[in-house]
């Protein structure tokens, strides 16, 4: 299983890599997109920045994808996938900075497993979507749920810069419904789960999703989060674990 990761040196510009069992980076070049070879180089860990695993035109997120969830937010049962969008604006990376904004007085974590794209795509089956994800990352759907709750709909709530943690790392080759999803509040865990409770599963939600908008290489579909979400507040330290991809840390400011 490769483990793609998305990093900086000082100011270098990105560079793609493969994260190693020790830890490390081994060097790629190329475009993990289509074509790269893996280079002899080894790139110690201590020395780079991890960034979002790409730069993605838009965030789609689906709501209330989990039966315990739907119970937990007095929800009913959904008959097609409910989406929203986060702007790349709320983008931020693994050991990056949740921001908690002064208009808020109430905000939470989601885990969520996320599908990232490998081409761009529109008006496509179930069965063309494997061919068309690059991989599988982490994603913490922050909320403001206070806001939430005020606006009837859940535009502010969910774009505040630093909004859309996700990484540290690409995954492919994975069985992305049957994955265990966990969440760690200042080392406490708060959600735990699988994502082979989803009540629809990822080549549905892809699929539905291209039917109404154009997914373009690099966009990022979070599949929903499970039961037990709570509020955070400035100086916790958050963590999400997904089963064969990893655990994207983010601190609370």
């Amino acid at each position: 299983m490769i483990k793609f990761v998305r990093y900086s040196i000082q100011e270098s510009p990105p560079q793609w890599g493969i994260m190693n069992n020790d830890g490390n980076i081994t060097d790629i070049e190329g475009d993990i997109y289509t074509q790269y070879k893996v280079m002899p180089n080894v790139i110690d860990i201590s020395l780079v920045r991890i960034l979002p695993p790409t730069e993605p035109s838009k965030i789609i997120c689906v709501g209330l994808n989990y039966s315990d969830h739907t119970k937990e937010m007095k929800s009913e049962k959904p008959d097609e996938p409910v989406i929203f969008l986060k702007p790349p604006s709320a983008v931020i990376g693994h050991n990056d900075e949740i921001i908690y904004p002064e208009m808020a007085s109430r905000v939470d974590y989601e885990a969520e497993l996320a599908i990232v794209m490998k081409n761009t795509v529109k008006d496509i089956s179930e069965e063309e979507v494997d061919m068309h994800i690059l991989g599988y990352t982490c994603l913490n759907d922050v909320t403001a749920r206070d806001l939430q709750k005020k606006d009837g709909q859940w535009t502010r709530a969910k774009s505040f810069d630093t909004f859309a943690p996700f990484g540290p790392y690409i995954v492919r080759d994975i069985n992305p419904d049957k994955q265990d999803v966990k969440l760690y509040l200042n080392g406490a865990l708060m959600q735990d789960s699988n994502t082979s409770k989803f009540i629809f599963k990822t080549k549905k939600l892809v699929s539905f999703i291209s039917k109404i908008m154009t997914l373009n290489r690099g966009d990022v579909i979070s599949t929903g989060t499970p039961a037990g979400v709570g509020p955070m507040k400035r100086g916790d330290k958050v963590e999400v674990e997904i089963g064969e991809i990893g655990r994207l840390v983010n601190f609370v400011r």
